[in-house]
């Protein structure tokens, strides 16, 4: 009967804002009679009390039942009273703020479809649209581009961090849907890097956060980069923006739901490419290409690791909510850098002995780290529904709305 109570108050929630209370009792009595058996010879409703509160957008119900008994009729005790309680609310009517945080890692100018990876790889070697000028320059249709970054645009080829701002966008827009008062939902846009950044506050203005968007001096799209993630410094800073949530019932105590948008690796790009002696010994090839050199003169590619779910505890020590999109680091076989550091095993890199992770018990230590990622992802976030793991743009684009979606309808069972 506890089971059936809760199914009965979960399906009703939703409608905390829109039904009158004598309705809204009705739908939990017609839900709860379906879940039952009231019908069977098992038990019988006897009576129930339902206590709504639209402030709290919450609902309470007391069920008593009378249950038939077997053995106890030998001393004639026909039937015993039972009784159960539950209570539930809803987040999706709450006060709450919402902070989006997008991975500004030189990895999300990675061509966001195979075909753009591809129209990359043909004309500058390389599938990330790096900002940074490595001494060479790149034609197409005439003119002459100093980064692959400025060649992409030319080229009208999409990125990953163009994608996220879109999926931030769709966010918004669901936002302004459940929102449309714009009197209990705040917004905030952030960035992490080597740190965290605040870019906009949290905000009622939506209208606001899409400009801030689109202006590339807000450093939110691909116009701009950074050539390190620092997870541990970074996650440590937005604890510290977000602070603690609250129950959701007022202003000042909302509802936290921090979605944060990431490929998850920490790293910098100086451990990729740092040779102290200067020394390139090729060990395998792919035609022409060298896809791989002598690794003991690489000394920082160790550190190169998927982020230390750890990181993420204090947010949620904090009652904050966490999701996670993680857009896939896609396996990049051409490419020595990747090879040697997300290609190479989670075993032999510093994922434990540096930043202190602790690897799970059912990976094998010869797991990739490109594919441990998902798994750090994973226990980064409040709960699995709440870590969504997207591999192409249109994937990108309707995860970080799925995540605030599957927030939105959930609910919290209180009793």
């Amino acid at each position: 009967m506890q089971v059936d109570l809760d199914a009965a108050l979960i399906a009703s929630i939703k409608e905390v804002d829109t039904l009158e209370d004598d309705k809204l009792q009705k739908k939990v009595e017609t839900w709860f009679a379906a879940q039952t058996e009231l019908d069977s010879s098992k038990y019988s409703l006897s009576d129930s009390t339902i206590q709504i509160s639209k402030t709290n957008k919450s609902i309470q119900a007391v069920a008593t039942a009378s249950v038939d008994t077997t053995f106890m009729r030998i001393a004639n005790i026909d039937k015993v009273n039972v009784a159960v309680t539950s209570s539930v609310a809803g987040p999706a009517t709450s006060y709450m703020n919402v902070y989006l945080v997008l991975d500004k890692s030189a990895s999300m100018l990675l061509a966001a479809t195979t075909a753009g990876q591809a129209s990359l790889r043909g004309a500058a070697s390389c599938e990330f649209a790096c900002h940074t000028a490595e001494k060479q320059t790149y034609k197409y249709k005439g003119a002459t581009y100093n980064t692959v970054y400025d060649l992409s645009k030319a080229m009208g080829i999409a990125l990953r961090a163009d994608v996220s701002v879109d999926a931030v966008k769709e966010v918004l827009t669901m936002i302004d849907s459940a929102n449309q008062s714009n009197s209990h939902v705040k917004v905030g846009l952030y960035t992490i890097g080597a740190s965290a950044t605040e870019v906009l506050s949290p905000t009622y203005s939506t209208s606001t956060a899409l400009k801030y968007l689109a202006t590339d001096s807000m450093k939110l799209n691909s116009a701009t980069s950074e050539d390190a993630t620092y997870f541990d410094v970074a996650l440590s800073k937005m604890a510290a923006f977000v602070g603690s949530a609250g129950d959701g019932g007022s202003a000042s105590s909302p509802l936290k739901l921090v979605l944060l948008l990431t490929d998850g690796v920490q790293s910098n790009r100086s451990w990729v490419i740092n040779n102290p002696k200067n020394k390139w010994q090729c060990t395998e090839y792919s035609g022409s290409i060298c896809i791989r050199y002598n690794a003991n003169y690489f000394p920082d590619q160790p550190k190169v690791s998927p982020l230390n779910s750890t990181w993420c505890k204090t947010m949620k020590n904090n009652a904050v909510t966490v999701g996670v999109l993680y857009t896939e680091y896609l396996s990049i076989p051409k490419d020595w850098g990747y090879n040697m550091t997300v290609g190479e095993t989670i075993k032999s890199s510093a994922f434990k002995s540096i930043w202190g992770g602790t690897m799970r018990s059912d990976v094998s230590g010869g797991t990739t780290r490109r594919d441990y990622i998902p798994y750090a992802l994973k226990d980064c976030a409040s709960s699995e529904d709440l870590f969504i793991s997207a591999s192409d743009s249109n994937e990108i684009e309707s995860g970080l709305s799925s995540l605030f979606q599957q927030y939105l309808t959930s609910v919290r069972l209180t009793q």
